[in-house]
C-alpha cells in the first residue's frame, strides 16, 4: 500500500507538470488553430537557459530568464513563421512547426552536446517523509508550482480582457475580428504564454530524481502531447485532466512493470500513447473536446 501511495503521489506530481505542457498545446490551438509540434523545442530552450545561467545569476533569476526566453522564442515563431505563412490550411502550418522544431532541436542539441546539465535548483536530492510514504521534495514543489500557475492562468482566462479575447477568438475567429478583437495579439500572447509554461515544466522534468537536462529532454516532453489529445485539443479542462491521467498511468505502469512483464520492458514509456489510442477509439475529439474539431 505504501508503494502504491508513493507511485500515486509521484504520478499526480508529474501529471501536473504534463498538464503545464499540454496547456501550452491547447492555448496555441485555441488562439491560432495550429497544432504546435515545436512545443518540445520551446521547452528545451527554456530549460537550456536555466541550466546555462543559474551559475552566473542565481537559480530564481535564471528560471525567470528561461521562462522569458522561451516566451520570446514562442512569440518569434508565431510572428516570423506562422503569421507570415500564406498557407490557408492549418494542417500545413502544423507541418511547418515540425520544421521549426527540427531547426531549434538541432541547434540546441549541438550546444548541449553530450553534457547532462544541472539546473541549480535549491531542493537537491532532499526527500520528504509523510509517515511511511517518501517523496522527493522536487515532486512536491512541482505539484505546488504547477497548481499555482494553472490556477492563475484559469483565473486570467475567465476574468481578464485577454482571456475574454482568447475565448472569443477560439469560438469564432471571424466574428471576434469583426467585434474588434486583435487576433494577431491574441495569437502572439498565446505562443508566449505557452513557451513560458513549457520553461517551468522543463525545470521539473530535469531535477531530482532525473540527473539533469540533456539533448533528449525534449523527447520526454512529448509525453504531454497525448495528454492534450486525449483531454481534447480545444479544452483547457481537458489538458489538466489529460495531464493527470497520463502522469498517474505512467507512474503506476512503471512501478508495477514486473506484473506486466508479458507486455515487454518499458511499458511505462508507451503507456501514455496506449491510453491516448484507447480514448480516441471511443471519443475521437477527446474527453472534453468538441466533436466538430478537425485533427491533423
Amino acid at each position: 500500500m505504501t508503494h502504491f501511495a508513493e507511485l500515486l503521489l509521484n504520478g499526480v506530481s508529474m501529471g501536473a507538470v504534463y498538464a503545464l505542457i499540454a496547456l501550452g498545446f491547447v492555448i496555441i490551438f485555441k488562439a491560432s488553430e495550429v497544432v504546435n509540434f515545436a512545443h518540445a523545442s520551446l521547452l528545451l530552450v527554456g530549460g537550456f537557459l536555466v541550466a546555462e545561467l543559474h551559475g552566473r545569476i542565481g537559480f530564481l533569476p535564471a528560471l525567470l530568464a528561461g521562462a522569458a526566453g522561451a516566451a520570446l522564442a514562442g512569440a518569434f515563431v508565431e510572428f516570423a513563421v506562422i503569421r507570415r505563412s500564406r498557407a490557408a490550411d492549418h494542417s500545413v502550418l502544423a507541418i511547418v512547426t515540425i520544421g521549426v522544431d527540427i531547426i531549434l532541436a538541432t541547434e540546441l542539441t549541438r550546444r548541449i552536446g553530450t553534457r547532462v546539465m544541472a539546473m541549480g535548483d535549491p531542493w537537491g536530492d532532499a526527500v520528504l517523509h509523510l509517515g511511511p510514504v517518501s517523496i522527493a521534495e522536487t515532486r512536491v514543489v512541482a505539484l505546488i508550482v504547477a497548481g499555482a500557475l494553472i490556477g492563475t492562468f484559469l483565473l486570467a482566462f475567465k476574468h481578464t480582457g485577454w482571456g475574454v479575447a482568447m475565448r472569443a477568438a477560439a469560438e469564432d475567429h471571424e466574428t471576434a475580428a469583426l467585434m474588434g478583437v486583435r487576433l494577431g495579439r491574441v495569437s502572439l500572447s498565446a505562443w508566449a504564454v505557452a513557451g513560458a509554461l513549457a520553461a517551468v515544466a522543463a525545470l521539473f522534468l530535469t531535477v531530482f530524481p532525473t540527473p539533469g537536462l540533456d539533448r533528449t529532454t525534449g523527447l520526454v516532453a512529448l509525453k504531454a502531447f497525448p495528454a492534450a489529445i486525449l483531454g481534447g485539443l480545444d479544452s483547457t479542462t481537458g489538458a489538466l485532466v489529460g495531464g493527470l491521467i497520463i502522469g498517474v498511468t505512467e507512474a503506476l505502469m512503471s512501478g508495477y512493470q514486473g506484473e506486466f512483464a508479458f507486455l515487454g520492458r518499458g511499458i511505462g514509456d508507451v503507456a501514455p500513447f496506449l491510453v491516448m489510442i484507447i480514448v480516441l477509439l471511443f471519443r475521437p475529439a477527446g474527453l472534453f473536446g468538441t466533436r466538430e474539431l478537425t485533427r491533423v
